[in-house]
């Protein structure tokens, strides 16, 4: 499983340093892992067709007050879009689900959110709604 398709190299850079030399790496060899495991085991595009509010978002993404839930990742094995939940800017009555072009949310410098645990999509809409 290639991670430089969902994280970012400098994100990426620092998790494998830590990983290699820090005084947690055990810590954060295991969150490779499970990152790598979550990714590989994820739906794929068309997968949650039909299940709405009860997919899941495996993957979440953030940077300046926008988020992406991502529930399904390319069939490929080239990473280039996904289908996903965003809310971009806080503007929460206009968060939708759509495609998401994880590519270029890598390139503009959007960060993978390390601790997030996968969640229904209909949990994260109400959470936005309250």
């Amino acid at each position: 499983m290639n991670l430089n398709r969902f994280i970012g190299n400098s994100q990426l850079s620092v998790i494998s340093k830590l990983a290699r030399q820090g005084e947690e790496r055990e810590y954060f060899k295991n969150l490779i892992l499970e990152l790598k495991e979550t990714i590989k085991t994820m739906p794929k595009t068309y997968e949650t067709d039909g299940q709405g509010s009860e997919a899941i978002a495996m993957l979440h993404y953030f940077k300046d007050g926008s988020d992406w839930y991502i529930i399904e990742k390319d069939m490929e094995e080239e990473q280039v879009q996904a289908f996903g939940f965003t809310c971009l800017n806080g503007d929460k009555q206009n968060a939708e689900l759509g495609y998401i072009n994880i590519e270029e949310l890598i390139r503009y410098g959007v960060e993978l959110d390390l601790y997030y645990k996968p969640e229904k999509i209909g949990d994260i809409k109400a959470r936005f709604n309250n």
